[in-house]
């Protein structure tokens, strides 16, 4: 008889040690598609995982138009924890995370039910617990949730997790920001991207810092280019009112693929806490030279058009690859690639770093097969769980030298046990509990980002067709030129 394996999963508490103090905490947007997919069910994974804190509560917020009760809305939490969740909702441990929900209402004239909840709630915590708001609400209720927070003096000592987008240009990430520091300073806003939160982007630390073997040699001297490759499969899966507004670089190019590129190309921090990375990730930002809209290309991919709810005559980008320069000493003359688009080839999450010729070619000509341009090659996937694999030549058996190439495959899954392991969304929100801003952006870092798309944004080259289910338009091969995609071909 088939049974559901997420029955058989048992309570693992965490090596680290490392609890946050006593929550409250409140998912504004708790009706919403977010709450459902991911932060209801990552919750739960935090509590069975042993890392929620010892006393907590959690409210859930909406509207008043879509106000719940709290026996519908810890109905609505199982059934999302049952379709979403990794461990199924059932025994004493969902029990005691149930009876930890509730809900209150809140319209920005009428904060009343909210304000009744969070104070039940602390009153069930006991003592003086900390408050954690996590802000899941479209971009035009956010000003409003905001203000009420601090009208309310439901914002005094609490932080806050911000969802993207983080504006849509220089002058609303400016306002957005304006508006949030308004009410919570900088040291409790949380601007989450999922990206960052995961394992294989703690492991580009681990495997830079950690090793000897990498950090000489990651640099101007030894690297020829590097790319950030996020092509996803899917469609715009009918999300035309959202992204007729923003299209690939604003959606994920700002948003998650600099920020990769902050971890990527930092300078070694002083130390690994959360200043120390935050202001190197930030000296990146400050070093990168404007778009040259010159070395971008935008695509569409054809059908877009025909989307409900899409312009017949759209310029939005469902693609977009750019080149993108560092003026520092490190990085001075090595080319970032970034690549990122809907209905692609492939779902991948790609950095790699391509290393340069040695300066004495000793290997006859004929040695060298077409796979030799993707050779001398470190590419981290960072896709959960993730993977390393470092591809280079090697002679192929037989009488002539020829070289074929070769490849060692670190497999972070094979690796190591995965019992410990978190959820992008579950990792962050716990590092949001623990006060840890080490993996979320700086207000400092969004407003360079805009600041050197500004000529982008300014003048964008027209979209160009491409067939749903290819990597992109044609002209991408000369965007890299003399270089290659790592990409369909690297694997």
């Amino acid at each position: 008889m088939a049974t559901d394996d997420r029955h058989d999963v048992t309570r693992s508490v965490a090596p680290t040690g490392r609890l946050p103090d006593d929550h409250v905490i409140v998912i504004c947007g708790a009706t919403g598609d977010l709450a459902r997919r991911k932060l209801l069910p990552g919750l739960f994974h935090l509590a069975r995982a042993g890392q929620l804190p010892t006393r907590y509560r959690i409210v859930g917020s909406a509207p008043a138009a879509d106000s719940l009760g709290d026996e519908e809305f810890r109905e609505q939490a199982r059934q999302a924890v049952d379709r979403f969740g990794r461990a199924a909702p059932e025994g004493p441990q969902w029990q005691a995370f149930e009876e930890a929900l509730s809900f209150g209402a809140a319209d920005p004239g009428d904060p009343a039910p909210l304000l009744a909840a969070v104070r039940e709630a602390e009153r069930a915590v006991g003592g003086s617990p900390r408050r954690l708001f996590h802000l899941a609400v479209p971009p035009v209720a956010f000003g409003s949730v905001v203000r009420m927070l601090g009208a309310t003096g439901l914002s005094e000592g609490a932080r806050v997790i911000v969802e993207k987008p983080f504006g849509t240009d220089l002058a609303s990430a400016r306002a957005l920001n304006d508006t949030l520091h308004a009410v919570f300073d900088e040291s409790r806003v949380f601007r989450i991207d999922h990206f960052l939160g995961k394992e294989s982007v703690d492991n580009i630390l681990a495997l830079r810092f950690a090793n000897g073997l990498f950090e000489p040699v990651w640099n101007r001297e030894h690297i020829s280019h590097v790319q950030i490759d996020v092509p996803e499969s899917i469609d715009i899966q009918g999300r035309a009112g959202f992204f007729e507004g923003t299209g690939t670089f604003r959606d994920m190019i700002v948003t998650h693929l600099f920020q990769l590129l902050g971890f990527v190309a930092m300078e070694p921090p002083s130390a690994l806490d959360a200043r120390s990375l935050r202001e190197e990730k930030d000296k990146v930002f400050r070093s990168l030279r404007p778009l040259d809209p010159a070395h971008v290309v935008r695509g569409q991919y054809e059908g877009y058009r025909n989307e409900p709810g899409v312009a017949p005559a759209s310029d939005t980008e469902t693609f977009a690859a750019l080149r993108v320069e560092i003026d520092n000493w490190r990085w001075a003359g090595v080319p970032f690639y970034l690549r990122s688009g809907k209905a692609l080839a492939e779902g991948r999450h790609m950095v790699t770093l391509t290393f340069r010729q040695p300066p004495l070619r000793m290997f006859p000509a004929v040695a060298h097969d077409s796979a030799a341009a993707r050779s001398d090659t470190l590419a981290i996937d960072f896709d959960d769980p993730g993977r390393i694999t470092a591809r280079f030549l090697a002679k192929e058996p037989g009488p002539d030298m020829r070289l074929g190439t070769g490849e060692m495959v670190f497999d972070y899954a094979g690796s190591f046990a995965q019992d410990h392991a978190l959820e992008a969304y579950e990792h962050l929100i716990l590092e949001a509990m623990l006060g840890d801003q080490a993996l979320f952006t700086s207000a400092e870092g969004i407003n360079r980002l805009w600041e050197v798309s500004e000529p982008l944004l300014k003048d964008p080259p027209p979209v160009e067709p491409y067939t749903p289910g290819s990597w992109g338009p044609e002209s991408i091969q000369r965007l890299v030129r003399p270089h290659h995609w790592y990409l369909p071909d690297g694997r």
